[in-house]
């Protein structure tokens, strides 16, 4: 990469939209829902198979997280893997369910002509605490969806991740269980938590943790489709291992890169020997481009250039007085 590359290069918006998101009917039964949502080119678990990287690891392209309940060309409500994560924990007979029973109403959308600032579209989702905004024509038809992985694949963000931290944006606030948990016990915790995956641990040395595997969102939605018992099925059985781990010291550039290459939505960050744990998403990446946190950056960095400035002024005055 060149040095003169700009900070952030101007991004493509319509690149961060799905013009083809699920969309079902109100009537569409939840089981069905669940089985369209966790439809993937890739075949998604095999438990006679050794445990290996999970549903999260695959093309997030081909990925729908969530279903648009529409109806005449409107929209009615959404479906997000969040919610089927918090059916499967109640334990709902999503046989019996309808769309329309449980969808969340009404829906946040975006007018596409309002779609050319980044920032506004991640402050919306700050704001709304959600995941997922459609986008709609001057007719209030549905162009498409968006959500943060599409913002963070348009961004190129380099030089600006190379200089924050992962301790910078990691959540600690992290859900762990043993690896003898149920799937439906993960599922519970998933929902009582509201986080979109599990870190399975255990014990290791001076009473740390040592993390061994993950259990995501994604992986309910694929065990509801295919209709496994989750209450008698092991965390071991299903979770994504081994895992790749941060250290707070690397560079968000880095942990942007991982995601890439393993094609997943989020790395776990270890440290002091398993004692301390974190997670970075791509919900934490964008943090970096909220507008108040880059203010602080630009600010920080004026700050530093100025003390700089004003030390080679003092050191060349003590030259040229030593010269003299």
């Amino acid at each position: 990469m060149q040095q003169n590359e700009p900070m952030v290069g101007t991004p493509n918006l319509e690149e961060a939209i799905n013009y083809q998101p699920l969309t079902l009917t109100p009537e569409t039964a939840l089981v069905d829902v669940i089985a369209r949502m966790s439809q993937t080119p890739f075949s998604s678990c095999d438990l006679g198979a050794p445990p290996q990287a999970s549903s999260d690891s695959e093309t997030e392209a081909f990925r729908p997280t969530c279903a648009l309940i529409m109806q005449d060309q409107e929209i009615l409500g959404i479906l997000t893997e969040r919610d089927i994560v918090r059916f499967a924990a109640a334990g709902m007979d999503c046989d019996r369910i309808t769309a329309a029973d449980v969808m969340a109403h009404p829906v946040k959308t975006l007018p596409l002509a309002d779609f050319k600032d980044i920032f506004a579209v991640m402050f919306l989702f700050r704001r709304y605490r959600i995941r997922h905004l459609p986008i709609l024509d001057d007719q209030n038809k549905l162009v498409g969806i968006t959500e943060p992985s599409s913002l963070r694949r348009v961004l190129r963000p380099a030089n600006l991740l190379k200089l924050r931290r992962v301790s910078e944006v990691m959540s600690q606030s992290v859900i762990h269980a043993p690896p003898h948990c149920s799937v439906l016990s993960l599922a519970q915790l998933m929902a009582k938590h509201r986080v979109s995956c599990v870190v399975i641990v255990e014990p290791a040395p001076d009473d740390g943790l040592k993390p061994i595997g993950i259990v995501t969102e994604r992986d309910i939605v694929q065990f509801q489709a295919m209709q496994f018992d989750i209450g008698r099925i092991m965390a071991t059985e299903v979770m994504s291992s081994p895992l790749f781990l941060l250290n707070p010291g690397d560079s968000l550039w880095s942990a942007h890169q991982e995601m890439q290459r393993r094609r997943v939505r989020r790395l776990v960050v270890s440290w002091n020997w398993g004692q301390d744990l974190g997670i970075v998403t791509q919900t934490s990446l964008l943090k970096v481009f909220d507008p108040l946190e880059m203010y602080g950056i630009i600010e920080t960095l004026q700050q530093t250039i100025q003390q700089l400035e004003t030390e080679k002024e003092s050191y060349w005055r003590h030259q040229d007085a030593e010269v003299s």
